[in-house]
């Protein structure tokens, strides 16, 4: 059973006090719930109850530059949510989408990348990487509603299959099963450097260890 949003943040300020400290005190103050009100109103749409959750427990990072999720994306907060959302919907490809209709929703179940969806009003930035590539929270009213893709201007929105993002809580009680296991995900394992920041570690798939029964 997944965790909610407020125990996998409970586990995941736990590890971090305890080993990587000055991620932890890069966690931002709870979001003001007027600024999560403003964002909605600029991304014309309620926000979904989970994300609302999360930042009601942390507005982002106070620092970017702390990789929480594996993939080295930092948080974003209800502000940088709404500021993204206003950069990427400015690439959205409206006209291509309405004349391909529900051919780019069937393309994007059975290929998992979508070119065509990338700025889609309705997938709403969550995280950020160094690159510019966001995570976003599907709020479209479909069957991949509430669940996270990975954004890329050249790639597009690419639906990873793995049950870890499936949903923002699966996500987050994913993030926090690896910290305190220091297990893979997705080739990802946690560390923590000299600063004691967390940061993710990727190893190739021809580099890790073969599975032995």
């Amino acid at each position: 059973m997944t965790a909610s949003i407020s125990e996998s943040w409970t586990r995941i300020e736990n590890w971090l006090a305890e080993h990587a400290s000055a991620t932890y005190a890069a966690l931002a103050p709870p979001a003001d719930p007027a600024q999560i009100t403003a964002t909605e109103r600029v991304i014309g749409r309620p926000l979904l109850k989970p994300l609302v959750t999360s930042l009601l427990r942390h507005d982002g990072l106070l620092d970017q530059r702390h990789p929480l999720l594996p993939g080295s994306y930092s948080l974003l907060s209800a502000r940088q949510t709404a500021a993204a959302w206003t950069l990427c919907t400015g690439f959205y490809d409206k006209a291509t989408a309405e004349e391909k209709g529900d051919e780019v929703d069937d393309d994007f179940m059975r290929i998992g990348v979508s070119g065509v969806l990338y700025g889609h009003p309705q997938l709403i930035p969550i995280a950020r990487d160094q690159g510019g590539g966001h995570l976003v929270l599907d709020h479209r009213p479909e069957i991949d509603r509430g669940r996270v893709h990975e954004t890329d201007a050249t790639e597009g929105v690419m639906r990873r299959p793995d049950a870890m993002w499936a949903s923002l809580p699966a996500l987050m009680d994913t993030v926090a099963t690896s910290l305190e296991s220091t297990q893979p995900l997705g080739g990802y394992v946690p560390a923590v450097n000299e600063l004691q920041r967390l940061s993710w570690d990727f190893t190739p798939l021809s580099e890790r260890p073969a599975h032995r029964p």
